[in-house]
Formats: structure tokens, C-alpha cells, sequence
């Protein structure tokens, strides 16, 4: 196949899924639905316009690679460590029964042994990217049923790892084979991941230190970094997913990892364009797809009813409420997109056909489509069954407090106008998040442990989310950047109290419209600061000389801190009768 080709092929999914993509959206399916969707329309199913050759097979493998690299980012041990015991618990209960259900299922509609084994360790996990992107977008990602879930989604996620891993035995049916291929995972993920986590603790905070605010260059290492792991994993005869996955885990222990998540989305977004693009083209036919049709429709029902009372039963054990069991339940009924990456691992290695696939891929259609639905309505879904859900009610089951900000204060930006503001704010409001981008800041914010911050750029959604700007009692911002405070004061909730800054009178005119309560323009306070200072060195010299010798100590302080992070030290001399004429 020619090059030209190959690039034709490859800028055809492109546009059309691009295209089904839009449209998906619009009716508010997930867009990796309608990436699947692609490939079959233009594969052997339907216009066979497009093959799987050397290009598109490279960029897929890339997509998967990367899709694995974010997951891992996604593993933030802070963010559960609280409910870490509960959660465990029904991630362990949850594997071994969803993985027993997919079995028993598979198994009585005649499936062969192999393709059961498959079968059922492809269906067992939940839709990562489509229950954090529609939790995220409904605010309820850091509520306690979003943490029950992306806590499982976590395990689920090593898991996954596992799985994709054993699929480099030569044999699924011989328990020696398997156990010996197990066991040999498990010695070589330990020392990757002992690599990967001493890595993180005292290799990559030095590294990216220096790095995190070069954008160029912070965004190209962290890639790098992948793709160091990603040879390591093949020279251990592992596969790419799992070096891609423990990379990313060593750089999510970073306060700079949602910056990078951030910036690396995008570029795994186009990656899954091609890799779930291939799952379609590799359906050789509308009869492979169809060829199971009654038992994916079968299967898809039973298992996601099974799989809500097995999540449920699991959550309600642990002493949860009804309500937070229901919806962490209700939120993890589909069949994930990763069994159809496990799919496509198996049928490359013989372990399945492509009709087998094709009911893998009927079935992720199937139960993301109404899973999409379901969570989206998952509180309205509670109202309407609340009242044959309290026999499940007890006084025992209190959801357990849960940290998370609330009615806090956001200081956008770290410098002399917020520095000084963070003590009131703090004692006002008691949590103070900062979020700045210069890693000297964030080092200084470390050293006085005073605050919490979050690196990264406020314009970035994830940014947002992890500082809780919308939940934020009241938002300062020192950035001068209008559209940064457009977004700000459009995410706020609608009691907040905003301050920001502006450097020009038709921005802060623009400010005070779209809600600002002050707008901070620096020449008018210093004119205004200025004028007082004048007028109390003509009225009190004494009372003026005592505020000069206060602003000399501040300042003098604030070297004195700077010094101590590896600064210039330097040292202030004023002379408060060299600040202006008189007689005195």
C-alpha cells in the first residue's frame, strides 16, 4: 500500500469521525460511540472505503498507549485516601462478582472456554472517560458517590492493566500458563512500578520544577517520560499499556499532574479518534456485528442490572446512605470501552474472532448509549424509585464527611496584591486555595504550608475543577487577563464575591457588568495610595514616618522569605526624609 494511501486513509477517519463526532455530540451521545461508529461505516461493514495498514496501525497503538498514559495521570492517591478502606472493599467485591456474572453469562449463551475467559474479563469494567467527563460536567465528581466511583474506576484500572498484560500468554485454557504468566506480570510491574514511584518522589519534583513553566518543554518531557516506560515495559516482553499506565501514575503524584492533564487530553483525544476507529474497520462485516445481536441485547440487559445491585450491595455494606449507594451504583452500569480494547488485544492474538468482537463492540454500544442517559438523570432517577429504596434505610448508614472545598476562598494568582490579602481570607473564609503557575510560587506555598494551592493555568477546565472555583464564597484575581476573569465570573456560583484586576477602564467596565463586586486597577491605587501618604506627611510627620517604617519592615520580611527559597538576598534602605521637601 502506498504512502499516499495510507495518509488518504488515515485523513479520511479523520474527517469523518471528526463529522460523526459533532453530530453525536449534539445528541448528546459519547463521542468515542460515534468513533466506533466510524470505523464501521467505513470498513469491510458498510462502505470498505478504508483498511487497517502501517499508519493507522502505529497511530492507534499510540492512541491506546496514551489513553492508559491518562488514566495512570488520573491516579491521584490523595483524592480517595480518606474513604480509601470502603473503597477498596468494593473494588475487590466488584471485580470478582462482575467478572463471576460476565462468566455465568457468557458461558449459558454457549459460548466456547477461551472466548467465556475473554468475555468475561473484558466486560468487567466501568467507562472511565465517559462517567469522569459526565460527573465532571455535572459538579459532581468530588460529591461522595463521584469519590466511591472514580476510587473503583482507579482499581478498575489496575486491574485492566493486569488483564491487557495477561493477554501475552500463549494460551488462556492452561491454569500453568496463566499462573506462570501472572506471575512473571507481577515481579515486572513491582519493579517498574518501585521505579515509577521512587521516580515520583525524588527524581521528578527536582525535574519538573525546573521545567513546569516552560510550556513547550513541560509537555514534551512528560511524553518522553511515557515513552521511556514504554521501552522499559517492552524490554521486560510487557506490554505498551502497561508502561504507558505506570508512567502516567508516577507523574499524578505531582502537584504539576493537572496541568499536565490538561495539556495531554487533547493529544489523546485525537490518538482515540483512530485507536476505537480501528475496532470498527476490524468488524469484517455487518454479519459479524449482527452475529450475536440477541445475545449482546441479552447480555447488555442482565449485566447492567447486575451490575448496579452488585455495586449497590457492595456500597450499602460499607454503611453509606441509601441514596449515596443508589447513585455511585447507578453511575457504573455500563460495559466499558476498554472491552473493546481487551477485544481488540485478543483477536490480534487468535484468542477470539471477529463475530466474538462484534459482540463486545454491540454490547459497549448498547449499555454507553444508555449509560449516558442514566447518569445524566441520575438524581432524577432516585426521586422517581426513593420510595421502594427505604426499605434499604437505616439509622446505622450515615455517609461518612468527606473533606472537600466548599464556601472557601480562590486566589488566582500568587503575588504581592494576593500575598497580603491571604491572611484575612483565610481567617474570614478558613480554606484558602491558590492557583498560580510559576513553580517558584508553588515552592514557596509549600515551604510556608500555610495554603492549599494547585499549579497550572485557570483557563484549563481541570484547573478549575481541582481548585472547586465554582463552589468558591469568594475569588480573588490578579491576573490582568480579561478573558481569564470572564471565565472566572461565569463559573462562580451567583452569591460569590469577585475581585479582580484590570488594567484598562473598558476592561473593568466589562468586569463590573458580568458581576465583579470590585474591580482592582493598580495606577488608580497607587494614586489613591499616594494621595493619602502625601496628605499625611503634611498633617502627622510622626504617624507618616511610623507607616514608612512599617511598609520598610513588610518588605524586609518579604525579601527575607524569598532569600530563604534560593533567592538574591538583598537588603532595603529607606530614609523616610529623603521621601520628600519640608523644613524638617
Amino acid at each position: 500500500m502506498s504512502e499516499v494511501t495510507l495518509a488518504a486513509d488515515f485523513a479520511l477517519i479523520v474527517v469523518a469521525a471528526t463529522a460523526i463526532g459533532i453530530l453525536a455530540r449534539q445528541l448528546g451521545q459519547p463521542t468515542i460511540v460515534a468513533y466506533i461508529f466510524t470505523g464501521v461505516v467505513l470498513g469491510p461493514v458498510a462502505l470498505d472505503l478504508v483498511t487497517i495498514g502501517g499508519l493507522v496501525e502505529v497511530m492507534a497503538e499510540l492512541g491506546l498507549g496514551f489513553l492508559l498514559f491518562l488514566l495512570g495521570l488520573k491516579m491521584r492517591f490523595d483524592d480517595i485516601k480518606e474513604i480509601l478502606r470502603p473503597i477498596t472493599n468494593i473494588a475487590v467485591g466488584q471485580t470478582i462478582l462482575q467478572t463471576a456474572l460476565a462468566f455465568l453469562v457468557a458461558w449459558l449463551l454457549g459460548f466456547g472456554t477461551t472466548e467465556v475467559i475473554v468475555i468475561a474479563l473484558a466486560t468487567v469494567f466501568g467507562a472511565t472517560p465517559i462517567i469522569v467527563k459526565l460527573l465532571t460536567d455535572k459538579n459532581e465528581i468530588t460529591s461522595l458517590p463521584g469519590k466511591i466511583d472514580v476510587g473503583v474506576l482507579i482499581i478498575q484500572d489496575i486491574y485492566l492493566v493486569i488483564v491487557l498484560a495477561l493477554f501475552s500468554a500463549e494460551r488462556l485454557d492452561d491454569p500453568a500458563q496463566i499462573a506462570t504468566t501472572l506471575g512473571v506480570i507481577f515481579v515486572m510491574m513491582s519493579f517498574i512500578g518501585l521505579f515509577s514511584l521512587a521516580s515520583s518522589r525524588y527524581l521528578l519534583p527536582h525535574l519538573f520544577r525546573r521545567i513546569a513553566d516552560r510550556k513547550d518543554v513541560f509537555l514534551v518531557v512528560a511524553i518522553a517520560w511515557a515513552f521511556l516506560f514504554i521501552s522499559i515495559a517492552e524490554v521486560f516482553n510487557l506490554s505498551v499499556e502497561v508502561g504507558a499506565f505506570l508512567a502516567g501514575i508516577s507523574l499524578a503524584q505531582l502537584p504539576y499532574s493537572k496541568e499536565l492533564e490538561d495539556r495531554i487530553t487533547p493529544i489523546t483525544d485525537f490518538f482515540i479518534l483512530v485507536f476505537f476507529a480501528t475496532i470498527g474497520l476490524q468488524i469484517e462485516s455487518l454479519a459479524s456485528l449482527l452475529a450475536y445481536w440477541q445475545e449482546a441485547i441479552i447480555a447488555s440487559v442482565v449485566l447492567m442490572v447486575g451490575n448496579f445491585w452488585i455495586m449497590f450491595s457492595l456500597i450499602d455494606r460499607e454503611g453509606f446512605s441509601v441514596e449515596t449507594s443508589f447513585v455511585g451504583s447507578i453511575n457504573m452500569v455500563q460495559v466499558s470501552e476498554f472491552s473493546l480494547v481487551v477485544g481488540a488485544l485478543a483477536i490480534q492474538q487468535g484468542y477470539i474472532g471477529p463475530d466474538v468482537l462484534g459482540y463486545l463492540t454491540l454490547m459497549a454500544l448498547l449499555t454507553m448509549t444508555a449509560s449516558t442517559y442514566i447518569i445524566t438523570y441520575n438524581h432524577e432517577l432516585y426521586e422517581r424509585l426513593q420510595p421502594w429504596f427505604r426499605r434499604f434505610e437505616s439509622e446505622e448508614k450515615v455517609d461518612a464527611e468527606v473533606s472537600e472545598y466548599r464556601g472557601h476562598a480562590v486566589a488566582i494568582g500568587y503575588d504581592e496584591v494576593t500575598e497580603e490579602a491571604l491572611p484575612l481570607l483565610q481567617e474570614r473564609y478558613g480554606a484558602v486555595v491558590v492557583v498560580d503557575r510559576k513553580t517558584e510560587h508553588i515552592a514557596q506555598l509549600k515551604a510556608e504550608d500555610r495554603y492549599d494551592y494547585v499549579f497550572g493555568d485557570v483557563r484549563h477546565t481541570e484547573i478549575r475543577k481541582a481548585a472547586a472555583l465554582s463552589e468558591a464564597a469568594f475569588v480573588l484575581s490578579s491576573t490582568v487577563e480579561t478573558d481569564i476573569n470572564r471565565v472566572i465570573l461565569e463559573e462562580v456560583r451567583d452569591d460569590a464575591v469577585v475581585f479582580a484586576e484590570a488594567d484598562r477602564i473598558a476592561d473593568a467596565h466589562d468586569l463590573y457588568d458580568r458581576g465583579a463586586a470590585y474591580v482592582i486597577m493598580d495606577t488608580y491605587l497607587a494614586a489613591a495610595k499616594l494621595s493619602d501618604y502625601l496628605e499625611l506627611y503634611f498633617r502627622d510627620r510622626a504617624t507618616f514616618e511610623r507607616r514608612i517604617a512599617d511598609d520598610i519592615d513588610r518588605i524586609k520580611r518579604k525579601a527575607s522569605r524569598v532569600s530563604v527559597l534560593d533567592a538574591p538576598s538583598f537588603d532595603i534602605e529607606v530614609d523616610p526624609r529623603h521621601w520628600g521637601g519640608g523644613d524638617d
